[in-house]
């Protein structure tokens, strides 16, 4: 792949650059933010009733069952320890002062492991997904079919933790990733502590496949490697999502991220195959195959080249994954169960309002409003697969990872449902193409601050025979975080200048540190 050097970022290797201004002080503060949120975590992360020695924890006891006003610590320590990691993030950056060379990449490190490791030990938090992986390890593990039968099938499954808005429904999840799920149930016989620490280990494989290859792909494009770096995997949403709440996308993206970096270096089967990989965790990935098979039919081909590509990609990828469902016995049972979550909308997500908007004023007037906004979301996501065929069909070879990125951030953002993981798919794409220290990076920063501040005041576990509701701890955890966030933006004198500040850029062409 040719390497792509566009003017985006700050610093070059031919320009007098100001050494780092005291980074570990900006880690430091950053540990202490994760550390809240570990010890929030106790109070308010997500337990289950079969989590038998944490429920008898003395502290535990006390932030959780005993007085309200271990649950109210619990919120506050959280909320102030999300948004502490956020400024913390936003600092280091700034006390590298440009200084984005070699001797950059062991202080990103040393954050990433800092404020990683805390969370390592939090109950899960801003997402009960993981007990739906115990269930559906259950669930495989029992001898059924996931793709049929929800994991209400499993005797007292209530008490697993799991969400029960989803209990009849078929997995979404890929074949790989019910391996998983089961052989995580086998080890620990689904007991819920150990289960939870073997899938975080699963997350931190993905992350680790991030932090690797994200600097590969970014130097690919002639993008300082250490600053991608920075604004992915030292990234608190990256930490909170793939971490904290221990979702199985961390393990997905750091697939296909290694198999995109494989594809683009001539190495085009050993690609597909690790993007396969990813697909089997959760199919949203195959969006990657049309352009890995693109960057193997290399620069300069033919429209029947590129077909041909396609076609032989296509044929792998799924060829693998009939195996896969041969195997298992279950066959391509997951595209039928894709369509579990697609009539879900939220309100922060642009076609998501669109189509509120539309409910509204549709019933307003004495029409069915919310078959109205069926058609607003089908609409979003012809739009999304519009974009998707344009990326294919026009652009530049050098660009192609870049395209890539465009196309996937088209199906999340015309999607009727965003969360907050779903930002974190896109966040390294643009990363390794280049992100410029203009509206681009402000928007990041905002989407950061905004789905930190969402996640934070969103899913919480308080007990319900406490006087202190659910309600009031979700407006109090709301209430700092967005004062936080304002505070970050409009007062802090040191954050707030990369919310209004016009950065300058360097002359094009100049190399980015390597």
């Amino acid at each position: 792949m040719t390497a792509q050097v566009p003017a985006t970022e700050p610093s070059s290797p031919g320009t007098e650059i100001a050494k780092a201004d005291r980074p570990n002080i900006a880690i430091l503060q950053g540990f202490i933010g994760s550390l809240l949120i570990l010890f929030g975590s106790f109070g308010v992360g997500w337990l289950s009733l079969a989590s038998a020695n944490l429920r008898s924890n003395p502290l535990i006891i006390w932030m959780r069952f005993d007085q309200p006003i271990g649950a109210v610590a619990a919120v506050l320590m959280l909320a102030t320890g999300g948004m502490l990691l956020v400024r913390s993030w936003l600092r280091l950056g700034q006390r590298m002062k440009g200084s984005w060379g070699p001797e950059s990449r062991p202080v990103v490190l040393r954050a990433v492991i800092a404020w990683s490791a805390p969370m390592c030990l939090a109950l899960p938090l801003f997402s009960r997904d993981v007990f739906a992986y115990i269930a559906q390890g259950l669930v495989m593990v029992s001898g059924l079919n996931p793709y049929k039968d929800g994991y209400s099938q499993i005797s007292n499954y209530l008490q697993l933790g799991a969400d029960d808005l989803w209990a009849q429904s078929p997995t979404p999840y890929g074949p790989v990733f019910l391996w998983i799920e089961e052989l995580v149930v086998r080890i620990t016989g689904g007991q819920p502590e150990f289960s939870i620490l073997l899938f975080r280990l699963i997350a931190l494989l993905g992350v680790a496949l991030c932090v690797y290859y994200v600097p590969k792909l970014a130097e690919l494009h002639g993008i300082n490697p250490n600053r991608a770096l920075w604004l992915t995997a030292a990234n608190p949403l990256f930490l909170v999502n793939f971490i904290a709440a221990v979702h199985n996308d961390a393990l997905m993206i750091g697939l296909a991220l290694a198999g995109l970096y494989l594809a683009a270096t001539n190495r085009a089967l050993v690609g597909i195959l690790l993007v396969t990989l990813s697909i089997g965790i959760k199919p949203i990935t195959i969006i990657f195959l049309p352009f890995i098979g693109l960057l193997w039919a290399g620069k300069n081909a033919s429209w029947r080249r590129k077909f041909a590509y396609w076609f032989m990609t296509a044929g792998i990828s799924l060829g693998l994954l009939w195996i896969m469902g041969l195997i298992n016995g279950f066959g391509f049972g997951w595209v039928g169960a894709l369509s579990t979550p697609g009539s879900v909308w939220i309100w922060y997500a642009p076609v998501g309002f669109a189509g509120m908007l539309v409910a509204t004023l549709g019933n307003a007037l004495g029409l069915p409003g919310w078959t109205l906004a069926d058609i607003v979301h089908t609409i979003g996501r012809v739009a999304s697969v519009g974009i998707v065929l344009w990326q294919m069909f026009v652009g530049q070879h050098s660009r192609m990872i870049r395209r890539l990125a465009l196309a996937f951030a088209a199906i999340v953002m015309l999607a009727p449902m965003i969360q907050s993981w779903y930002v974190v798919w896109l966040i390294p794409l643009f990363a390794v193409t280049g992100l410029r220290d203009d509206w681009q990076a402000k928007t990041l920063y905002l989407f950061v601050s905004f789905f930190m501040v969402y996640a934070i005041s969103d899913q919480l576990d308080i007990w319900p025979y406490f006087e202190f509701s659910l309600s009031a701890a979700r407006q109090i955890a709301a209430v700092i975080a967005l004062g936080f966030a304002l505070y970050l933006i409009f007062l802090d004198p040191k954050t707030k200048v990369l919310f209004r500040k016009k950065l300058t850029v360097p002359a094009p062409g100049e190399l980015r540190t390597h």
